[in-house]
């Protein structure tokens, strides 16, 4: 295993998830798809997908099509000292970070994505690091025991490593949660369970659900 090919969100309603994915970030049903669960979950799931975008014109766009399709706003999209972006949390729950290195624009504004980045929340970045180094991926960055990030090949999903309650508050979510993160990775290795409960699956044909 040496990367991500697709997440899977756990949703109440595939249907309605699967539209609000393509109506507010026109992403690829290949690398985000969506499956009926029921799994009990409370607060913060544990984890956000991120969406990393090349200018601050073009988190506009994103964030103006996911309140359209009926995402609320955690964080409005602002400058910080890396960059600009902000927060939204879907109709499914499912937290959406939308953010650019960029300062300011320098092309015509599009809705276009560079990166899809998962992050997980977890309690022990190192120990969960060693765990899918082991499994596997390649680490592209790594600050200390707070941050990881792995490598990733073009057209897949990225990998990274946050503390959780560091992760909840970059969401601007409350830390606690109980139960299932409603999210399943998929990619190129036998099933098996991270150390914070994710829980990964061979990689299956794409369904699509409408």
């Amino acid at each position: 295993m040496n990367s991500i090919d697709s997440v899977t969100l756990e949703v109440a309603d595939a249907a309605a998830a699967a539209r609000f994915c393509s109506a507010a970030f026109g992403l690829d049903p290949a690398r985000v798809r969506v499956r009926a669960g029921d799994s009990p979950t409370t607060g913060f799931r544990g984890f956000t997908l991120s969406l990393v975008v090349s200018q601050p014109g073009n988190v506009d766009a994103l964030f103006a099509t996911a309140l359209d399709a009926g995402a609320t706003v955690l964080r409005p999209a602002s400058k910080s000292l890396w960059g600009y972006g902000g927060v939204v949390q879907a109709p499914d729950g499912t937290i959406w970070q939308i953010a650019t290195s960029a300062k300011k624009d320098t092309a015509p504004v599009t809705r276009d994505v560079d990166e899809l980045v998962l992050l997980l929340g977890v309690e022990d970045v190192k120990a969960t690091k060693q765990f899918y180094v082991e499994r596997g991926l390649t680490v592209g960055k790594s600050f200390g025991g707070k941050y990881v990030e792995f490598a990733a090949a073009p057209g897949t999903v990225k990998l990274s490593l946050y503390k959780r309650r560091a992760l909840a508050k970059v969401a601007g979510v409350p830390a606690d949660g109980t139960g299932s993160h409603r999210l399943v990775l998929s990619g190129a290795t036998d099933p098996f369970t991270d150390p914070d409960g994710f829980v990964w699956e061979a990689a299956a044909p794409l369904t699509v659900t409408r």
